[in-house]
C-alpha cells in the first residue's frame, strides 16, 4: 500500500470517526467496513458484467452452431439437387461459421474461468465481512469495559483521601458531641426525687463516721 493511500486512509478514519462521534479503534474498524462494503458493490456490479457477457457469448455459440447445422443441410440438399455452386457456397459459409464457432468456444472457456474467479473473490470478500463484523462486535465490547475501567480508575485515581478521611474524622467528632449532649439533657431532666427512705440524718452520719474511726484505731 503506498503512502499516500495509508495517509487517505487514516485521513478518513478520523473524519468517519469523528462524524459517528467514535474516538476509538472502533473507528477503524468502521472504516475498514465501509471500504469492504464498497468493494462488495464494485466486486457484484463486475460480476454481473461478467455474467452478461458469459451468457450472450453462450447465445452466440448456440447461434453460430444452428448456421453450421443450417449451411450443413442447404449444402446436402444443393447436392443432392445437383447445384454445386449452390453447394459450394453452402459448404464455404459452414467452414467459416465453424472457424468462429472454435474461437467462440475458446473465448467462451476464457470467459467462465474469469465468472469462477470473480465468484471466488466476492465469497471471499464477503466472508472476510461477515468476519470482521462479528469481530468488531467483539472488540467495541472490549473497548468500552476497557473505557469504562479506565474512567472508573480515573475518577478513584482523583479522589482525595486524606482530605476525605479528615472530614469523616470531623463528622464522628461531632455526632459523638451530639449524643453527649442527648446524654445530659436526658440526665438533668431526670433529677434525683427528694425521699426520706434516702435523707442521712445527724445520727447516722455520725455513728458511721465513729465505726470508720475504730475500724482505723484497730488496724494500727
Amino acid at each position: 500500500m503506498g503512502i499516500f493511500k495509508r495517509m487517505k486512509r487514516i485521513a478518513k478514519a478520523d473524519i468517519n470517526g469523528w462524524l459517528d462521534n467514535l474516538e476509538d479503534p472502533i473507528a477503524m474498524l468502521n472504516e475498514y467496513s465501509r471500504e469492504m462494503e464498497q468493494e462488495i458493490v464494485k466486486a457484484q456490479r463486475a460480476l454481473s458484467r461478467q455474467l452478461f457477457a458469459e451468457n450472450k457469448q453462450a447465445s452466440l455459440i448456440l447461434d453460430t452452431k444452428a448456421l453450421v447445422e443450417k449451411r450443413t443441410r442447404q449444402a446436402k440438399l444443393a447436392i443432392d439437387q445437383g447445384e454445386e455452386t449452390i453447394a459450394k457456397l453452402a459448404v464455404q459459409e459452414k467452414l467459416t461459421h465453424e472457424k468462429q464457432l472454435a474461437l467462440y468456444e475458446q473465448q467462451y472457456e476464457t470467459i467462465k474461468n474469469q465468472t469462477e474467479t470473480l465468484t471466488e473473490k466476492l465469497d471471499e470478500l464477503q466472508q472476510t465481512y461477515h468476519e470482521l463484523q462479528h469481530k468488531k462486535v467483539l472488540l467495541a465490547s472490549r473497548a468500552n469495559v476497557a473505557q469504562s475501567i479506565k474512567q472508573m480508575q480515573k475518577a478513584a485515581g482523583s479522589f482525595q483521601t486524606d482530605n476525605i478521611l479528615r472530614e469523616v474524622a470531623r463528622a464522628e467528632d461531632r455526632i459523638l458531641l451530639m449524643e453527649a449532649e442527648v446524654q445530659a439533657g436526658s440526665c438533668f431532666s431526670n433529677p434525683l426525687v427528694d425521699d426520706e427512705s434516702t435523707t442521712v440524718n445527724d445520727e447516722e452520719l455520725t455513728r458511721e463516721l465513729e465505726k470508720l474511726k475504730n475500724e482505723k484505731e484497730l488496724l494500727v
